[in-house]
């Protein structure tokens, strides 16, 4: 009977800590997320990915109870040349009919000064998986919209070798280190938990 109810408020003590972080939705209308490389060494180009989605459960009492969950979709890439997104598509580099997805998924969440976090996860890009730290600006004070729904926004930028990622192409012409930037608006709707 104790080992019982010792088994209950455990449960309880989870429950209660799962309610606690409240779950938002990446708004994909209103996040964006660019990279940025080296060409030749003499400058910089830069693109983006048009379709962004996942979501984050943040606990702003306890930051280490946060998760953080996004996918990418590699055939959105656009630079804005179409021969180049059209290579950037082929087997040359994200082979998006093999990987359609970027995705990142944390496994430690940690605050890292005011109003910054740094989290630490799994990111796989082109069928491999490695593990990175990225920084966080953010979260922003939370803002209402007219229909009630609660938003937020953040900024998370990391910098990957592509060579580490199986993506080793033209590495004589283009750099190895790609920067990603993500910045995401964060929406929980009227009526979820927390969203009232």
């Amino acid at each position: 009977m104790k080992r019982t109810l010792s088994l209950l408020g455990t449960g309880v003590l989870l429950f209660s800590s799962a309610v606690l972080a409240d779950s938002w939705k990446i708004d994909g209308n209103h996040t964006s997320a660019q990279f940025a490389v080296r060409h030749m060494g003499i400058s910089t180009v830069r693109g983006a990915f048009t379709k962004v989605s996942g979501t984050v459960d943040y606990d702003a009492a306890d930051v280490s109870k946060s998760v953080i969950d996004v996918t990418i979709d590699t055939a959105s890439v656009d630079t804005r040349v179409q021969r180049r997104d059209d290579d950037l598509r082929s087997a040359n580099f994200f082979d998006v009919a093999k990987y359609p997805t970027i995705t990142f998924k944390s496994n430690k969440v940690e605050a890292a000064g005011a109003g910054k976090l740094k989290a630490t996860g799994d990111l796989t890009i082109h069928g491999v998986t490695k593990q990175v730290v990225v920084n966080i600006d953010g979260p922003t004070e939370p803002m209402k919209d007219p229909r009630g729904n609660v938003h937020i926004g953040a900024s998370a930028s990391t910098t990957v070798d592509r060579t580490q990622f199986g993506m080793t192409a033209m590495t004589g012409m283009i750099g190895t280190d790609i920067t990603i930037t993500i910045d995401a608006e964060l929406v929980k709707e009227a009526g979820a938990p927390g969203g009232k």
